[in-house]
C-alpha cells in the first residue's frame, strides 16, 4: 500500500468560509483569492466550493488558464497584472481583469493592440510601499488610462499592511478616499483580515479574502479560526508506522535533542520536512493521535516525527495522526496552533505542502 500521509480538502467547509466572508462583507462583491494554486489546496479541488463566489483573483495566467478550463465564465483578477506585454494577448483571449501599478504597465497597455478595451484595476500604494502609484501620482495615472482606447472600465485599489494589528488601517482609508473621492469607478480595499475586523468601514465593491477561505485566522493568535467561525479547510494526516518504549534518560532521534525523563511510549509517524511539514516545529508542537491531543517530541527529519503517546495508551501501529485539520472522531487541530510553533505562519504551512502527498476531496 502507499505511504499512509494523505491531504484531504473539505468542501463543505470551503463553502462555509466563503459564506462567512460573504456575510462580513455586507453587500460586497467577493472574490475567492487562490494564487499559490489556492493556497495549495488546489485550484481544481477547491473549484466546486468557491464557484458561489463573484470571482476568482489570482496571479499566475497558468493557474488562470486552469480556472477557465474549468468552464469558469465570470471575472478573474490578475492580482499582480501583466509581468510582459505579450501577457496582454492572453489578457484579452481569456477575458482577464488586472491589475496595474506601475507606469510600465501602463506603457503595455497603450501599445497593446486589441479590439476589445480591458477592465483594469489601478492599484494605490497608500503605506505598505509595495506595489501601487503614491497618492502624489495617482490621479496623473488614473488619467494616463482613462485615455487610452486598450482601457475599459478602471477600479480603483489598495491594499492594507496592518488590518490584523493594532496599527489598524484608518490612516490608509484616509489617504485612499482623500485622493480618490471625486474619481468614478468602483473600490477594492478589503483582504481577509479587513473584511473581518473592520466592516463596515471597509465597505466597498469588491473584498478580496484569502487565508479565511481556508480557516485560517488572519489575525492569529489575537483570535482563533473558531473566535471568526472558520473551519479548517484541510487536513493533514498519517499513521504511526512504529512505537518505541523508553526508559529514563534514552533521547530521541537526530541531535538527542529530547531525553526521556522516565519511562514513556512514542510513536513514529511518517511526515517530515520532505512532505512540507516544518522542520522549526520542535517538541511540544500539538498534533492528534486517535483525535487525542499530545505533542511532538525531538526532531522533525525529513520523513519521519516522533509523538508522545502518554495521553494515548492505546495507540499504535496504523493509529491516526493528524498534523492539522480534522480527526476523524472530529477533534480540530488548527493550522494556526502548528505554525505558531514553527514559528511561521499558517500560509506557509498550506504553501508549503509537497507534491509528493497525495491529496483528496471530501
Amino acid at each position: 500500500m502507499p505511504r499512509p500521509i494523505l491531504a484531504t480538502v473539505h468542501l463543505a467547509a470551503l463553502r462555509h468560509n466563503l459564506d462567512r466572508a460573504r456575510r462580513a462583507a455586507l453587500d460586497s462583491r467577493v472574490w475567492a483569492v487562490v494564487k499559490a494554486n489556492a493556497y495549495g489546496h488546489g485550484i481544481e479541488r477547491v473549484f466546486d466550493a468557491f464557484r458561489a463566489a463573484d470571482g476568482f483573483a489570482l496571479l499566475d495566467l497558468k493557474e488562470a488558464e486552469r480556472v477557465r478550463a474549468l468552464g469558469w465564465r465570470g471575472p478573474i483578477l490578475l492580482l499582480e497584472g501583466v509581468f510582459d506585454a505579450r501577457d496582454l494577448e492572453l489578457c484579452s483571449r481569456l477575458d482577464l481583469w488586472h491589475a496595474v501599478h506601475c507606469d510600465e504597465q501602463i506603457d503595455m497597455l497603450a501599445a497593446h493592440k486589441t479590439q476589445a478595451p480591458q477592465r483594469v484595476f489601478l492599484k494605490m500604494n497608500s503605506g505598505m510601499n509595495r506595489l501601487g502609484f503614491t497618492p502624489e501620482r495617482f490621479r496623473s495615472a488614473w488619467t494616463r488610462l482613462n485615455a487610452l482606447p486598450q482601457v475599459d472600465e478602471i477600479t480603483l485599489m489598495t491594499h492594507f499592511s496592518d488590518a490584523d494589528g493594532a496599527r489598524g488601517i484608518a490612516h490608509q482609508i484616509e489617504v485612499f478616499e482623500r485622493t480618490t473621492q471625486d474619481l468614478p469607478g468602483e473600490r477594492s480595499t478589503a483582504n481577509s483580515a479587513a473584511t473581518l475586523r473592520h466592516a463596515p468601514s471597509t465597505r466597498a465593491d469588491w473584498v478580496r479574502p484569502g487565508i479565511l477561505l481556508y480557516g485560517s485566522a488572519p489575525d492569529f493568535p489575537e483570535h482563533d479560526a473558531a473566535h471568526w467561525q472558520l473551519q479548517p479547510g484541510m487536513t493533514l494526516s498519517t499513521q504511526l508506522i512504529g512505537v518505541q518504549n523508553l526508559k529514563a534518560g534514552d533521547t530521541i532521534g537526530y541531535g538527542s535533542s529530547f531525553a526521556a525523563e522516565g519511562p514513556m511510549r512514542i510513536g513514529v509517524a511518517a511526515v517530515g520536512y520532505a512532505d512540507g511539514y516544518p522542520r522549526h516545529c520542535t517538541t511540544g508542537t500539538p498534533v492528534l493521535v486517535n483525535g487525542v491531543r499530545t505533542r511532538m517530541v525531538g526532531r522533525v527529519s525529513m520523513d519521519m516525527i516522533t509523538v508522545d503517546l502518554t495521553p494515548v495508551p492505546d495507540a499504535g501501529f496504523g493509529s491516526e495522526v493528524t498534523l492539522w485539520g480534522r480527526a476523524s472522531n472530529g477533534a480540530l487541530l488548527y493550522i494556526d496552533d502548528v505554525a505558531q510553533a514553527a514559528g511561521t505562519v499558517g500560509y506557509e504551512l498550506m504553501c508549503a505542502v509537497a507534491m509528493r502527498v497525495p491529496a483528496t476531496v471530501d
